[in-house]
C-alpha cells in the first residue's frame, strides 16, 4: 500500500493544479446539492419487537384507534395550566380564562374538531372530582383520570392538564407556523394571569441542531495547537483548510440522504464531531511526516510522496478502524443507531480521502514555503532531528527505565475512575431533558408540582380477557389492579375501563418516580413479571406501554447489544491491526487498554452527568441510552487511531534494526508531539459540544472528550509503551505460518524504502524479523 500511496502523493504534488480544482468543483457541487435537497429530520427512538408492543396489539384488537397516540410519529399536544400564586383554577376569573382558551382552541385550524375539546374544570365537575374529601381509595380510583390536581393533599386545584387532538398525522408534518400557532393560542390566558405551557410532540422542535460554538472552538484550538506543533503559520492553517473541506463534503452527502430517508438529526452533529476531529488529525499526521521528510529527502516532491506513503498508510488503516467501529453499529438492529453510525463513517471516509488525495496537492501548492513564516519561540523545539532531546524522548526514557511502575500507575488511575460506572443509569431524552427555558420543560415541571413526577410518564396497562371465563373477568381485573397498586414504586392505578366487546380492559398506572429513573424501570419489570401468575390463575394476558415503558424497553435492548457489538467490532479491528503490526500481542494489548479507558470514561461520565459532581451541570439526568454503545464505537476507532499513529513509528524503527526499547523511545520521540496535538484537538472539538443546550450533545461531547483524554494520554502514551518494553521482542512476535498467509500491507514503508534504494542503486538495508 505504501508504494501506491507514495506514487499518488508524488502525482498529486506535481499535478496540483489539476487535483485542487477537481476537489473544489466536487465540494461546491456537493454543498449546493446538500442544501437544496435537505429535509427536516426527526428522532425516532423506537425499535421493533419491544415488550411494549404487546399492549399496542391488545389496544388495536379491543380499542381500535387508541394505540395511535403511543406511536413515535404521533402528533400529541397537551397544555399544562397553572393558577396564579395563592389562587385556584376554579376561581371565577381563572375558570373564565380557561373557558376562553378552550373556545380559541376550537377555532385553531390544526385542531381535530371532530373530537371536541372540553374545559378541564367542566370535566372535573362532571366527574364529581371537586369534593373536599380526596383521600379515599374510591375517590382516587374514580377521579385519577380527572385533569385537575384533585389528589393533592392541600386541595389547591392549582394545576390542570388539557389534552388536545390535532389533525396533523405525523411529527414530520408539523410546521413552525403550526407550532407557533398552537403556542400563541394561549396568549390571552397568559395575559389573564394563568401559566400555560405546552408539552407533547406538537411543541417539540424537529431535531437537534448545533449552535456552531463547538466547531468554532475546535478550529481555534486546532490552529493554536498546530502552530505549536509545526512552529509555522501556513502549516498550521493547512489541516484546518482540508478539514473544513472534508467536513463540508461529508455533511453535504448526509443532507442529501435526508431527501430519501429519515436520518436522525443528531447524525449531522455526530458527523461534524467526527469529521472535524479526524480530518484535522489525519492532515496533522501527514504534514508532520512531510516536515520530517523535507529534512532528509532531495526534493519536496519526494518528501510528499514518502509522507503520503508512510503516514498516509497509517491514516488509511487508522480510519478503517473508525469506519469498522461505526458501521458495526448496524448490527445492533436499531435504525437510528445504524444511520448515525453510517453518518459518522461517511465523515471518517472523507477525512481519509481528503488527507491522502487533496492534502499532497495542497503541499505541492506551497512546497517548502508550507513551513513559513516560522514562529521564533516554537520552531526551535523541533523533534524532527533524531539526535535532539525532546520532552517526548525524556518521557519515553522515563517509561523505559520504570516500565512496571508506569504500567501499575496507569492501571490504578483508570481503575479508580471506572468505579462509578457500576451505578450507571440509562434513559432516553424526554421532556425532562429539555432546556429549562423551553415550554416543554416548564410544562414538565409544572405538572410535577401538581401531580407528582410520575404523572409525566404514566403506564398504560392493556389487558386481554378473551381467554378468561366471563364470570371471572371482574375478579381477574381486580386482582391485576391490586397487584400493580401494591408495588412501592406505584402511586396509584385507575379503575379498569372495559372495551365494547367486554374482552379487553385498559387501566393507567401512575408511578411515583419520573420516566427515566431507575425506580420506574424496575417498576415496569416487576409489573410485567407478575403476568405469569395471573395468567396461570385466570388466563388473563396484558401488556404495558407508554413513554416510560418504551424508554425502559429501548434501554434494556441497547444494553443487551453492547457485548456482541464489542465482540464483533473488536474482532474485526484485531484482524486489521494484526495486518498492520504483524504481531499478535500488540493488537491484543491495544484492545485490553481500550477496555480500561472505556470503563474509566463511563465512570467519569456517570460522576459528572448522572451524579452531578464537580458542579459541571446543575440538572443531573440518567445517561442517554445509546451513549454507551455509541461511545464504545467512536472511542474504539479513535483509540486505534492513536495506536496506529504512535506504534507504527515504533515498529518502523524496530523493523529497521533498533532494539525494542530503543525503538519505543525513538518512535515516541517522533510520534508524541503529533499524537498529543491530535488528542488535544479532538478534546477541544468534542468538549466544545458541552456548551450546547441539548443534553444529548452535551453528554456525548463530554464523554468523547474524556475518552480521548484517558485513552490517548494514559493508555496509548503510558500503558502501551510500558508494555512494549516489558514484552521486548515478544511484542513483535507472530507465528511463521500466520505471517506467510497474511498479506503484507507494508504500513511502515519497507517496500517503499527498497524502491528508493533500488532507484538510487544502493543495496537494501537489513530488516529485523520479529
Amino acid at each position: 500500500m505504501s508504494v501506491y500511496l507514495y506514487r499518488w502523493g508524488k502525482f498529486a504534488f506535481r499535478r496540483k493544479w489539476i487535483v485542487l480544482p477537481a476537489w473544489l468543483l466536487l465540494v461546491v457541487v456537493m454543498i449546493a446539492a446538500g442544501f437544496s435537497l435537505k429535509k427536516t429530520s426527526t428522532d425516532d427512538f423506537t425499535m421493533p419487537n419491544l415488550p411494549s408492543e404487546r399492549a399496542t396489539q391488545i389496544l388495536d384488537k379491543h380499542f381500535p384507534g387508541m394505540s395511535a397516540g403511543f406511536k413515535a410519529d404521533a402528533v400529541t399536544g397537551t397544555y399544562v395550566i397553572g393558577a396564579p400564586e395563592g389562587q385556584k383554577l376554579t376561581d371565577p376569573a381563572n375558570k373564565a380564562a380557561i373557558d376562553a382558551l378552550v373556545a380559541k382552541l376550537g377555532e385553531l385550524e390544526t385542531v381535530d374538531h371532530s373530537k371536541p375539546v372540553m374545559s378541564p374544570i367542566m370535566v372535573a365537575e362532571a366527574m364529581g372530582c371537586l369534593a373536599p374529601d380526596r383521600n379515599t381509595d374510591e375517590f382516587r380510583s374514580r377521579c385519577s383520570a380527572a385533569p385537575l390536581d384533585v389528589l393533592s393533599k392541600d386541595k389547591t386545584d392549582a394545576v390542570a392538564v388539557l389534552s388536545v387532538p390535532f389533525t396533523i398525522k405525523k411529527v414530520t408534518e408539523v410546521t413552525d407556523a403550526a407550532r407557533e400557532a398552537a403556542y400563541n393560542v394561549a396568549n390571552d390566558a397568559r395575559n389573564a394571569g394563568l401559566t400555560v405551557e405546552m408539552s407533547g410532540s406538537i411543541a417539540m422542535k424537529p431535531g437537534m441542531e448545533s449552535s456552531g460554538k463547538a466547531e468554532q472552538i475546535g478550529y481555534v484550538v486546532a490552529f493554536i495547537v498546530m502552530m505549536v506543533a509545526f512552529g509555522a503559520l501556513i502549516a498550521a492553517f493547512v489541516p484546518i483548510l482540508t478539514g473544513m473541506i472534508g467536513v463540508g463534503a461529508a455533511l453535504s452527502l448526509i443532507m442529501m440522504g435526508t431527501s430519501v430517508i429519515n436520518i436522525p438529526s443528531f447524525t449531522l452533529i455526530l458527523g461534524s464531531m467526527i469529521g472535524i476531529a479526524l480530518s484535522i488529525d489525519y492532515a496533522l499526521f501527514i504534514v508532520s511526516r512531510y516536515k520530517h521528510e523535507l529534512a532528509v529527502q532531495d526534493s519536496p516532491e519526494e518528501a510528499a510522496g514518502v509522507a503520503v506513503g508512510t503516514a498516509g498508510s497509517a491514516v488509511v488503516f487508522a480510519g478503517m478502524t473508525v469506519i469498522i467501529a461505526l458501521v458495526g453499529l448496524s448490527i445492533v438492529g436499531v435504525s437510528f443507531l445504524t444511520w448515525m453510525g453510517l453518518g459518522g463513517a461517511i465523515a471518517a471516509f472523507f477525512a481519509i480521502l481528503v488527507a491522502t488525495t487533496l492534502l499532497p496537492a495542497v503541499m505541492g501548492a506551497f512546497g517548502r514555503f508550507l513551513f513559513k513564516p516560522k514562529l521564533p519561540l516554537v520552531a526551535r523545539h523541533d523533534t524532527d532531528d533524531d539526535n535532539a532531546v525532546s520532552n517526548g524522548k525524556r518521557f519515553a526514557r522515563l517509561i523505559g527505565r520504570f516500565p512496571a511502575l508506569a504500567l501499575l500507575l496507569s492501571v490504578l488511575v483508570l481503575g479508580g475512575l471506572a468505579a462509578p460506572a457500576a451505578g450507571i443509569n440509562l434513559g432516553l431524552p424526554g421532556e425532562d431533558s429539555q432546556p429549562k427555558t423551553s415550554t416543554i420543560r416548564k410544562a414538565y415541571d409544572l405538572r410535577t408540582s401538581g401531580f407528582g413526577e410520575g404523572s409525566n410518564g404514566v403506564l398504560q396497562v392493556a389487558a386481554d380477557l378473551s381467554k378468561v371465563a366471563p364470570q371471572q373477568r371482574d375478579a381477574a381485573l381486580t386482582e391485576l389492579r391490586d397487584k400493580l397498586a401494591s408495588y412501592d414504586g406505584m402511586d396509584y392505578v385507575t379503575a379498569p375501563k372495559k372495551s365494547e366487546d367486554g374482552e379487553g380492559a385498559l387501566m393507567t398506572g401512575i408511578p411515583k418516580s419520573g420516566p427515566n429513573q431507575q425506580a420506574t424501570q424496575d417498576l415496569v419489570k416487576s409489573a410485567r413479571d407478575a403476568e405469569a401468575g395471573l395468567q396461570q390463575k385466570y388466563g388473563i394476558e396484558y401488556g404495558i406501554t407508554g413513554t416510560t415503558a418504551i424508554y425502559a424497553d429501548v434501554s434494556n435492548v441497547l444494553l443487551s447489544k453492547i457485548a456482541p457489538y464489542m465482540a464483533i467490532v473488536a474482532g474485526a479491528a484485531f484482524i486489521l491491526l494484526v495486518l498492520v503490526f504483524r504481531s499478535i500481542l500488540v493488537p491484543l494489548t491495544a484492545a485490553l487498554g481500550f477496555l480500561l479507558s472505556m470503563a474509566a470514561t463511563f465512570g467519569a461520565t456517570v460522576l459528572i452527568f448522572q451524579e452531578g459532581k464537580l458542579g459541571l451541570i446543575h440538572d443531573p439526568h440518567p445517561l442517554i441510552s445509546f451513549l454507551p454503545i455509541m461511545l464504545i464505537g467512536l472511542v474504539f476507532g479513535l483509540a486505534m487511531d492513536y495506536q496506529v499513529f504512535l506504534v507504527t513509528r515504533m515498529r518502523e524503527e524496530y523493523v529497521h534494526g533498533k532494539s525494542p526499547k530503543e525503538a519505543m523511545i525513538s518512535g515516541y520521540h517522533h510520534g508524541a508531539r503529533v499524537v498529543t496535538s491530535a488528542a488535544i484537538i479532538m478534546m477541544a472539538v468534542f468538549g466544545g459540544f458541552i456548551l450546547e443546550s441539548d443534553v444529548t450533545a452535551k453528554s456525548m461531547g463530554f464523554a468523547l472528550a474524556a475518552g480521548v483524554l484517558l485513552d490517548a494520554f494514559v493508555v496509548r502514551m503510558v500503558l502501551i509503551p510500558a508494555l512494549l518494553v516489558l514484552m521486548g521482542k515478544w511484542a513483535w512476535w507472530m507465528p511463521k505460518w500466520l505471517d506467510r498467509i497474511l498479506p503484507d500491507i507494508d504500513v511502515e514503508g519497507s517496500k517503499l524504502r527498497e524502491l528508493q534504494q533500488q532507484s538510487a542503486g544502493r543495496a537494501p538495508e537489513p530488516v529485523a524479523v520479529g
